[in-house]
């Protein structure tokens, strides 16, 4: 089947939700947190969100990080949410389901399914391989093959798990001052694990010097695939 998606044009990824989701007041599990950085957004709209992190080194920061108001940290994989049944309004995977594991992918949109209540919904937003920053990564941290199986496991489950499915699409620009600050971020996540060496080699700096924008810095198109599913079965 063909994916058609509806473009949501260029937003950031909590534009791209609020435009979809009415996120007040909702009790929601952002699944794959990192630091926390959408948990906070996502409490910022006026929801209660439970953040878990499967990382244990990422998880631990998380644990001693100043508290942030109506944001739960829990250290746990995306296969065994500590959430009872049907007891959430939304669940969300923002870039990481492409992290869980291949063979456990599925297991993952159970569980999330499972956590639900009867007229919930489950938000995947993955990044896609088109545009000009994939090929920036790619030399030093390629995920065509976890991206693909992400989008296979989606196909797969997550359309039997739901009543219900709508595809979006959104564009999203990442922007750097320098290749330093590039290189400082993808070496930064525990969860990835790259090292300097892989990034500064001269492929990595001639692709993101053609990223150069007309105000100096560096500029490059990153487009979102946004699944939405609503009243798991």
């Amino acid at each position: 089947m063909t994916d058609i998606r509806q473009d949501l044009g260029n937003r950031s990824d909590i534009a791209a939700i609020a435009a979809l989701l009415p996120l007040a007041g909702l009790r929601i599990a952002d699944v794959g947190c990192g630091p926390g950085d959408i948990a906070r957004a996502l409490a910022d709209a006026g929801a209660t969100v439970l953040a878990a992190e499967p990382d244990p080194i990422q998880a631990a920061k998380n644990r001693v990080a100043p508290p942030i108001a109506n944001v739960t940290f829990v250290e746990a994989p995306a296969e065994k949410l500590p959430i009872d049944d049907g007891s959430l309004d939304a669940v969300f995977f923002f870039r990481s389901l492409h992290h869980v594991p291949v063979a456990h992918m599925d297991a993952a949109l159970a569980e999330a399914a499972r956590v639900l209540n009867p007229d919930g919904a489950l938000c995947i937003v993955e990044p896609g391989m088109t545009g000009t920053h994939f090929p920036v990564m790619r030399p030093f941290h390629d995920e065509t093959h976890v991206r693909n199986a992400a989008q296979a496991a989606l196909a797969r489950s997550a359309s039997r798990l739901f009543r219900s499915e709508t595809h979006f699409g959104y564009t999203m620009t990442p922007r750097y001052p320098d290749f330093e600050a590039m290189v400082a971020r993808v070496t930064g996540q525990t969860f990835n694990n790259i090292s300097r060496d892989r990034v500064e080699t001269d492929e990595v700096r001639a692709l993101f010097e053609a990223g150069r924008s007309s105000t100096g810095d560096y500029a490059f198109d990153q487009p979102m695939l946004l699944n939405l599913y609503r009243g798991p079965l």
